[in-house]
């Protein structure tokens, strides 16, 4: 006897479709990992058609004020170290050996520089941020009257002081967040 099947409700449809869908997004995020550059161009693109809308539409300078404001935020988050070597818990765990650190002496062993925001998580984030930045302009509500010289000048001085601060803590903790610069070794072809 053939046990009769159970009834499916809608959201169990709506839910089968909406998991196939988040499969299908993130096996295409998934392939674009490798992709660096293209997505970096991708996402500078994003970003200028954005400012062209702005530059255009002369208006909506508060949302294209809050993008800035969130790159920073994730590009500091990008540049500092995933362990902060300033806290007083790094001691105890770099004591304990659980955590690498960066060598300050010639005899030590080098650690790998761990970055707080991952470089992909980086660019996902930021795209996402530009995109939903770009819809914002398309509704009224978004257009909030600014002054924006005020803006652009405030956020630049945001931009200096954060940047001096976290460049100071670069050289007294002694760590470089970039490749650039570094030694490549290549196998032997023969």
């Amino acid at each position: 006897m053939d046990a009769p099947e159970p009834e499916q409700t809608p959201f169990a449809s709506v839910t089968a479709h909406t998991s196939r869908l988040q499969r299908q997004y993130q096996a295409l995020l998934d392939q674009s990992t490798p992709f660096v550059l293209y997505r970096w161009v991708g996402t500078a693109v994003g970003l200028f058609l954005f400012f062209l809308r702005i530059l255009f539409a002369q208006g909506w300078y508060i949302v294209a004020y809050a993008l800035g404001i969130y790159l920073l935020n994730l590009f500091l988050a990008f540049l500092q170290p995933k362990f902060d070597p300033s806290s007083d818990a790094l001691d105890n765990e770099m004591e304990d050996g659980s955590i690498g650190t960066l060598p300050t002496k010639r005899d030590e062993e080098f650690k790998p520089f761990i970055r707080r925001l991952p470089e992909f998580k980086f660019w996902y984030w930021a795209t996402r941020a530009v995109v939903i930045s770009f819809v914002c302009t398309f509704f009224g509500i978004f257009n909030v009257p600014v002054f924006w010289p005020v803006l652009v000048m405030y956020w630049m001085i945001l931009f200096v002081l954060t940047m001096r601060k976290q460049i100071q803590h670069m050289v007294k903790y002694r760590y470089v967040p970039f490749t650039i610069g570094k030694k490549n070794y290549r196998r032997d072809s023969s």
